[in-house]
C-alpha cells in the first residue's frame, strides 16, 4: 500500500497537524500536497449551461481529488457514497459557516427580497444545497432561483467584480466579502462530510482524524495563529486585498457520528428537491456505503 494522500481544501485543519507534526506524531506514512490556485479563475457571468456544469458531485464520480480522504458538503458526500464512488466516512462530520451575500448597495435587505433573484451556486456543491434549504422557510419553490456559476473562486470573482445580483460564500471566501463589505442576507451554514477511497485503510484514516483533532483543538484556542494559510488557498487576484488577519477560524469539525438517521434523511430531502436524475434515485444503504466505527 503507497502513502496516504493529504490534501488541504479550504480549511484551516490540515495545515496546522501538518506544521505542529501530528500526523507524524499518528504514525501515519503519508504525503501533504498544497492545491496549487496560483492562477485566476475563468469566469462567466453567463449561467454555466445544464451539460457543462461540474461540482463536486462530479469530482467524486472522476475519481476523486487524488488523495486518501477529501471532504464536500455532506449532501453530494451522501450521494457519490451511495452511488458508488468511495465511502462516507461515518465517524465525524464538519460544520461550515456559510452564507447568501449581496453587494453593500444592493435593494436587497431580506430574505424575502431574494424571490425570483438569481443566486449564484455552485452545481451540486455545498452552495447548491445550502442555499434551498436555508430559503425554503421563507420562500415558495418556485420562487428559489439558482445561477450555476462556476467553482468556488468562478462564484467568488462574480460577486466581488460586482456581476451577479447574490452568492452563496462560504470558507475563505465568507471571510474576504465580509472583508470588503457585502452584506449577508441569510446565514446558509451547512454540514460537510468526507469522502474515502474503498482502498484505504480505516486505521489510516483514524491517524488522520486523531491529528486533526489535535489541530481542531489549536485552532478554537488561538485561531488567529492560523488564519494565514487561507492564503495558502486562494488565487493570486485575491491576495492584494485580503487581510487574514480578520478572517475566521472557519470549518470545525465535529468528532460525532454520521448517523444512519442523518443520512437517510439527506437522501430523502435531495429526493424531494429533484437535485439529481432518476439514476440516483436508488442508492446504497447506510451500511454499504459509510465507513462506520465497529469496523
Amino acid at each position: 500500500m503507497g502513502k496516504f494522500m493529504i490534501s488541504p481544501h479550504m480549511r484551516l485543519q490540515e495545515w496546522v497537524a501538518e506544521e505542529k507534526g501530528y500526523f507524524i506524531d499518528e504514525g501515519l506514512d503519508y504525503e501533504f500536497r498544497s492545491v496549487n490556485r496560483g492562477s485566476n479563475s475563468i469566469k462567466s457571468a453567463e449561467e454555466v449551461p445544464p451539460d457543462k456544469r461540474r461540482g463536486a458531485y462530479q469530482t467524486f464520480a472522476g475519481g476523486g481529488r487524488s488523495c486518501d480522504i477529501s471532504s464536500a458538503c455532506h449532501w453530494t458526500v451522501n450521494m457519490a457514497a451511495a452511488a458508488g464512488n468511495g465511502r462516507l466516512w461515518g465517524e465525524a462530520y464538519s460544520v461550515t459557516p456559510s452564507g447568501i451575500y449581496v453587494p453593500p448597495d444592493s435593494e436587497i435587505q431580506r430574505p424575502e427580497d431574494l424571490a425570483n433573484v438569481p443566486i449564484t451556486v455552485g452545481y451540486q456543491s455545498g452552495s447548491h444545497y445550502s442555499t434551498i434549504q436555508a430559503l425554503e422557510p421563507f420562500l415558495k419553490p418556485s420562487e428559489i432561483k439558482l445561477h450555476f456559476g462556476g467553482m468556488l473562486f468562478q462564484r467568488l470573482e462574480l460577486l466581488v467584480d460586482r456581476e451577479v445580483p447574490a452568492a452563496n460564500a462560504f470558507g475563505g471566501p465568507l471571510y474576504l466579502v465580509e472583508q470588503l463589505g457585502f452584506r449577508k442576507v441569510l446565514d446558509t451554514t451547512f454540514m460537510v462530510a468526507a469522502m474515502v477511497s474503498r482502498d484505504s485503510a480505516p486505521e489510516d484514516v483514524r491517524k488522520c482524524y486523531r491529528a486533526l483533532k489535535r489541530a481542531q483543538a489549536d485552532i478554537d484556542l488561538r485561531p488567529e495563529r492560523y488564519t494565514h494559510y487561507y492564503r495558502k488557498q486562494f488565487p493570486v487576484r485575491f491576495h492584494d486585498m485580503m487581510d487574514t488577519r480578520r478572517f475566521g477560524p472557519g470549518e470545525r469539525i465535529v468528532f460525532e457520528p454520521y448517523t444512519q438517521d442523518m443520512y437517510e434523511k439527506t437522501q430523502e430531502w435531495v429526493r424531494l428537491w429533484e437535485i439529481f436524475t432518476e439514476e440516483h434515485a436508488i442508492g446504497a444503504g447506510y451500511t454499504e456505503a459509510v465507513v462506520q466505527s465497529y469496523e
